[in-house]
């Protein structure tokens, strides 16, 4: 596992020891951190989304783009693992992950939770079977929740619950737990998002982002409690994350628009100096 600069060696007497074994185990593969979506519940779009990925600043990653070895797939890449957070393709496939926050998992000798992801957008099986082989292959990587479907159906899973679950009309959140657990940034971005649905879908868009971009923590008595530091989990409580000391928070949102035929990706990148937009319109192509 390749560290940032300040998790190499020694850990810094600066971080305390359970917040220093989450960041070790966050520094290991490529997940949004917050992941907020309505399934077949607006009129026009079957899927809406809103993430946010949580990362280093210092980790290599390329922003979403068409993949020069597989062009069909539209995703940001990480470059340490090469594989990816989030991504659809030009027949419709759509994946994304977040990893299972437990300071106590062993991740050594296991698989990129990235690659995940990537191999769902790179194949052609159904999202039922992808799913159920990634069930039987759960132990193979530390604890993850996986998101996975077409223009037809929708599948969740974790192999922290290991409960295949088809997806049924209706809004969701998922960050570093379980589907629909109920942290303050998951239930702040689901009502904000059934907030933002129930009105007009003017500027839909651009409220979604501004959703994605809330900086207020949790009050200390409404904090999980994960396993590390009260600072910590202070710190990881916002939907937007920043920690320019420890050089770690969000480093892009994904608002995400799905009909039958089309899907509208925007992504916005975060670096030091300013807010950079990418925005793709694919038109869905015949499915395999």
């Amino acid at each position: 596992m390749l560290l940032p600069y300040f998790l190499q060696g020694e850990r810094p007497a600066s971080l305390g020891g359970k917040a220093y074994e989450i960041l070790r185990m966050k520094a290991g593969d490529a997940a949004v951190c917050l992941i907020l979506f309505a399934y077949k519940v607006h009129p026009k779009y079957q899927l809406i989304l809103a993430a946010n990925r949580d990362e280093f600043y210092n980790r290599p990653t390329s922003p979403a783009h068409y993949w020069d070895d597989h062009p069909n797939i539209l995703a940001g890449r990480d470059l340490l693992k090469m594989g990816t957070w989030l991504g659809v393709t030009t027949t419709g496939r759509f994946a994304a992950l977040t990893n299972y926050r437990n300071p106590k998992e062993e991740s050594d000798g296991k698989r990129s939770r990235g690659e995940l992801v990537a191999d769902f957008l790179k194949g052609i099986k159904s999202p039922r079977v992808y799913i159920s082989e990634a069930a039987d292959a759960r132990e193979s990587y530390p604890g993850y929740n996986l998101l996975a479907g077409d223009t037809n159906e929708l599948y969740y899973y974790s192999n922290i619950e290991d409960k295949i679950r088809k997806l049924e009309p209706g809004i969701y959140g998922v960050s570093n737990h379980l589907l629909n657990t109920e942290w303050p940034k998951v239930k702040r971005g689901k009502a904000g998002l059934a907030n933002i649905l129930s009105e007009s879908d003017d500027h839909l868009t651009a409220r979604l982002f501004t959703l994605l971009y809330n900086t207020d923590p949790a009050s200390d008595d409404l904090l999980p409690s994960t396993g590390v530091s009260l600072e910590w989990e202070r710190l990881l409580s916002p939907i937007y994350i920043r920690s320019d000391s420890y050089g770690y928070g969000t480093r892009s949102s994904t608002v995400l628009l799905m009909t039958d035929e089309v899907i509208w990706f925007r992504e916005r990148v975060y670096p030091r100096e300013e807010t950079k937009d990418r925005q793709f319109t694919i038109n869905i192509r015949n499915r395999e």
